[in-house]
Formats: structure tokens, C-alpha cells, sequence
């Protein structure tokens, strides 16, 4: 979804074992337009699942407390939200918190001085959380968002039965990866799956293994939208690796019909069709609900996304939402500022707040929290996607999710038609690059 379309669910409800649609825009009350200039305090935010109690309960609290400095929340449905938030940004009458997924459209907000510079501001919340997560609000190293939701790395997931039997072992190296793949095709399994009809999916590939063959480094100078960038050698290897895996049989017969909003890719992997499942940590709430004798006998495991001999990347970066964060508008004013400021202080991933995250089933990006991981339902699960992020030296935010919205479109468009072997390594560069 992390976006030109929201296709992750904003919660992983792992703890409820349960998916939670988001819903029709709504409103606690009247929305501040002017970004403050009325002198009260305004903020958007998006409904659905434990986000939406974790981030109503903040607010509540805050007004409670504040009585005379209210917060007026507005709710919207995703796609609600992003058609209107671009529309009143540009009109300078959007609110004083300004909820983001970072990247582009942060970096937009930044270079027509909608937003502030949060770094000393709101010091004392970026030191409550990981510096990778940090990192996703910055622009040009100047932090100018704040998280404010949970972390979703991204990952692999296996069928250990599947793995029992045909006697493969946790890959740790991509040549260890292809040679997984005929074991699994000999006995009739696929080695992984992929929804490719929803294209996102194929993306998480490259993602990762661009990452590993020359570093984040080689996507940072896209993201500069640096001339010719994508004629780094990293994303020819890459591109090349993922067509090799396709052509050896790597993944599912059809997977370009596979759709992720139904949970197919899950369930081949849960029902015994696909031994792998490359995908963010919010799927793992679908085998909570799907396959629930699987999760509870640890049949359903895990592994970061192996190395690659003489890649540059380190093998412990990782990609995926990083987290959703908060803005302060330039708009509002000073007295609004200051208010906000305290609030994203004092208020966000604060004792109540992280705790209800964790009832939830979702994972804070909070320094320290360990034990209290461990002493939650799937405390496997969450204490290794907590410990990805918490060890990452770089977390990428998805390609699609901070490219601007034109060129994550043909980003999209040209990885499916790598999977499907359509174009040539070479031509995928030369279309990305034709998009700078």
C-alpha cells in the first residue's frame, strides 16, 4: 500500500488475530483548516484497527489533560485521506499534524516549506526510537517527521513441514537459495510464492536484492534523482538474479494471477503449495487467522532475506514500512507549534501508547522494550521482526512508497514485466532511467 495506493493494511492485528478493513471517513469534530491559523490544534489521521484506538486514545488523553489546548481529530479512509491531504497542502489549509508515509510526498511537503524541522523540536520522541526508523523522516539529514505507528520490515516466511520434508535447511546465501529451488520442484512444491498479479510483491525482490548486491547507496541515488542512476551495476545483477530464479522454476505456476489483498500468496504456503513467502510482517496475522494449528505447533517460520556472495549490501539492512509519521505544518501557528511539539514529545510512543500498540499485536519501534515483547502473544514472531529492525544499519522505505507517484507507476509497471520475462535487465534500466 507503505504510496500511489495504500496496499498494506495499516495495522497488522496479530494479538486480535484479525485484519481490519479500513473504513469510511469520519470526524470527531471540526477539522482546523489553515493548518492552525484558527488558533486551535488540528490533526488527520487514518481509521482502522488498533492504529485507530492507539491514536484516538493519544488525543483523548491529550484533550483531557488539555483542556484549554484541544486537538480537533478528523478521520479518513486511506484513499479519502491522500485526495484530500494533496489538494489542502497545496491550498495551505490542511492540518497542524500531517500524517505521512515519508519518502516523496515528504520531500514534497519539505521543498514548498509546508512542514518544519523537527530535530531539536522533537528531540525527545526521536531518542524513544530506532535511529533507522528516525531515519525515515528526514530529509537531506533534517528530520521533519516524527513515527508515529508500528515498524513493518519485511521478510521470509516457510512451511517447516515443507522444509522437513525435502531436508532443506534456512538458506543464508542466495547460491544456498537456487539450490533449494529444484529440491522443491522435484517434489512437486513450489519454492516460493509471489502475488504477481498485484505487483508490489515482485517488487520486495528487487527491493532486497539490489540492497544486497550494492547497498542502499545504489536507491539513495535514485532517490536524489540523480541522472542515469539506475545504471548502477547493482540493478542489472539484481534484475538479472530474479529472472534467473523465474526461469529455474523459483516460483508458483501462474503466480501472475496471484492477488495479495486475498491472502493467495499466504495460503499457498500455509496449505502446502509453496515452501517460501517473501512478504512484510503484517502478514504473518493471516496465518494467525488461516492457519492457526500451524502458528500454534511452529510449523510457520522465518529468516531475514540472505546474503549475497560478493555483495556490497550488509546482509542485516533491511526494507519495508519503516513506520507512518507525523509532521507539523508551517502553517499553524506558533502557539499551535509549540503545543504540537509537546504533544509529539510527551504523548507519542509513550507508556499507554506503545502498550496498546502491543495489545494490538503490532511492533513498536521503541528502544528497549524486550521483555515486554516476549510476554506477548506470538512473542517469537514479534521479538524477531523487532530485533530486524532494531539491529538494521539501513532500513529502505518500499521503492513504490517514496519514489514520486509517476515513477513508482512505471517502477511497477517494469518489475512485473521483468518476472514475467519480458524485457531484459538492460531495458528495465533504461525505462527507470527515461522516468528520472
Amino acid at each position: 500500500m507503505m504510496l500511489t495506493r495504500y496496499r498494506r493494511p495499516l495495522t497488522v492485528a496479530i494479538g486480535a488475530v484479525s485484519i481490519v478493513a479500513l473504513t469510511a471517513c469520519g470526524s470527531s469534530g471540526p477539522g482546523d483548516t489553515g493548518g492552525g491559523a484558527t488558533g486551535s490544534a488540528s490533526a488527520w489521521a487514518l481509521t482502522g484497527g488498533i492504529h485507530e484506538i492507539m491514536w484516538g486514545e493519544s488525543f483523548e488523553t491529550w484533550n483531557e489533560e488539555n483542556s484549554q489546548e484541544k486537538i480537533n481529530v478528523e478521520w479518513f479512509a486511506n484513499d479519502a485521506y491522500k485526495e484530500k491531504i494533496r489538494t489542502s497542502m497545496g491550498a495551505g489549509t490542511g492540518p497542524s499534524l500531517v500524517f505521512s508515509w515519508g519518502g516523496g510526498p515528504l520531500r514534497d511537503y519539505v521543498e514548498s516549506d509546508k512542514v518544519v524541522d523537527l530535530t531539536e523540536g522533537a528531540a525527545d520522541l526521536i531518542d524513544r526510537v530506532f535511529p533507522s526508523v528516525a531515519d525515515g523522516g528526514k530529509v537531506d539529514g533534517v528530520v521533519y517527521a516524527v513515527p508515529n505507528s508500528q515498524t513493518q520490515p519485511e521478510l521470509i516466511y516457510y512451511n517447516k513441514d515443507l522444509f522437513d520434508q525435502v531436508g532443506a535447511e534456512i538458506p543464508t546465501t542466495w547460491n544456498e537459495v537456487m539450490d533449494l529451488v529444484p529440491k522443491f520442484n522435484d517434489a512437486g512444491i513450489a519454492p516460493f510464492a509471489v502475488a504477481g498479479a498485484s505487483k508490489w510483491p515482485e517488487l520486495i525482490w528487487l527491493q532486497y536484492m539490489a540492497d544486497r548486491v550494492g547497498g542502499p547507496e545504489a536507491f539513495a541515488s535514485v532517490m536524489a534523482q540523480e541522472p542515469d542512476s539506475w545504471s548502477n551495476p547493482a540493478f542489472a545483477e539484481a534484475l538479472t538474479k530474479i529472472q534467473e530464479l523465474v526461469k529455474a522454476g523459483g516460483f508458483q505456476d501462474g503466480f501472475g494471477t496471484t492477488v495479495a489483498d486475498t491472502r493467495a500468496d499466504a495460503a499457498l504456503v500455509h496449505t502446502g503449495k509453496a515452501a517460501m513467502l517473501l512478504q512484510g510482517s503484517w502478514v504473518f496475522s493471516s496465518f494467525v487467522q488461516d492457519a492457526p494449528e500451524l502458528v500454534e505447533n511452529d510449523r510457520i517460520g522465518f529468516f531475514e532475506f540472505p546474503a549475497v556472495e560478493g555483495g556490497k549490501g550488509d546482509p542485516a539492512n533491511v526494507v519495508g514500512n519503516p513506520s507512518n509519521y507525523w509532521s507539523l505544518s508551517s502553517g499553524a501557528s506558533g502557539e499551535v507549534q509549540e503545543q504540537m511539539i509537546t504533544y509529539l514529545n510527551e504523548y507519542v510512543f509513550n507508556e499507554q501508547y506503545t502498550e496498546t500498540l502491543l495489545d494490538g499485536g503490532g511492533v513498536p519501534p521503541v528502544i528497549g522494550i524486550e521483555d515486554r515483547l516476549a510476554d506477548t502473544d506470538h512473542g517469537d514472531f514479534l521479538t524477531f521482526a523487532y530485533n530486524l529492525v532494531q539491529d538494521a544499519p539501513s532500513f529502505t522505505l518500499s521503492w513504490d512508497q517514496a519514489l514520486p507517484a509517476a515513477q513508482a507507476q512505471e517502477l511497477l509497471t517494469n518489475i512485473d514485466r521483468i518476472f514475467l520475462l519480458e524485457i531484459t535487465p538492460d531495458e528495465f534500466v533504461a525505462n527507470m532511467n527515461a522516468t528520472l
